[in-house]
């Protein structure tokens, strides 16, 4: 029997790209998924859709910057399916532009939602696993996590933050043996609305053309997660760095 079979599992931005296709790969194989995003007409067309194939789904429109959605989204998964086993963080942002731009409402809309995000997502959650002694926490961070590129300087801020804190928490989990599983994914050019949420001009229009050039389904990202999760429950893989094989990242 697959691991991943009758696991609950919650996705944040799973309303397209990732977190869309994360929620039909897990659905196939057996998860009970809990949708959050703040969407909720696209969350209900991914339920129905799931439903429709004999995979069980619920949703809540959820805004990962709000403590309280949060909660409420693990309170929907306990009232729902009974329990939380994993839950994947994948709301995020990419409104890119050099630091001389001054985008500053830009920047707090990324450190809201791709920084607190994941620590709302990690408060919700970790009481549940903590008591029960086990539990999965995936995050998306970026290859911009683990490198620098200018013009993507607060981007870059708020996904190696992920990597930091996500590394805190491996380590903590071990050392209280509360046996939570963590593992952070770091995509290249992954297909997703990240491009769309660009305002800059100059920083859209080069980050289209490299996303048209390499851009990969976001599906190969769901794999993963999948593997992750279908991991012996001993064992944690706690990074996946990947991408297209044609982008030089």
């Amino acid at each position: 029997m697959m691991s991943i079979e009758n696991k609950v599992v919650i996705i944040t931005g799973a309303s397209s790209g990732i977190g869309e296709a994360t929620a039909y790969k897990l659905a196939e194989k057996g998860a009970k998924l809990v949708l959050g995003a703040r969407r909720e007409d696209r969350l209900q067309a991914i339920a129905d859709k799931i439903i429709a194939a004999g995979g069980e789904a619920v949703y809540r429109a959820t805004d990962v910057v709000k403590r309280e959605d949060n909660v409420a989204l693990v309170e929907l998964a306990k009232t729902a399916f009974g329990r939380v086993d994993v839950i994947f963080l994948n709301a995020g942002l990419m409104p890119n532009s050099s630091f001389s731009a001054l985008e500053q409402d830009n920047w707090d809309r990324m450190i809201d939602v791709n920084i607190k995000g994941v620590t709302n997502g990690i408060a919700a959650v970790l009481p549940e696993f903590t008591a029960q002694k086990s539990g999965q926490i995936i995050a998306t961070s970026s290859v911009a996590g683990q490198k620098v590129y200018p013009g993507v300087g607060v981007y870059c801020g708020t996904k190696w933050a992920v990597k930091a804190m996500m590394e805190a928490l491996r380590m903590e989990s071990a050392m209280e043996g509360t046996n939570i599983r963590t593992a952070t994914i770091y995509p290249a050019a992954i297909q997703s609305e990240l491009v769309d949420s660009i305002t800059n001009e100059a920083s859209r229009a080069g980050s289209r053309a490299l996303y048209d050039a390499h851009e990969i389904p976001a599906t190969r990202v769901a794999d993963i997660v999948a593997f992750a999760i279908d991991a012996p429950e001993d064992t944690t893989i706690n990074e996946f760095t990947m991408g297209p094989t044609t982008q030089a990242w």
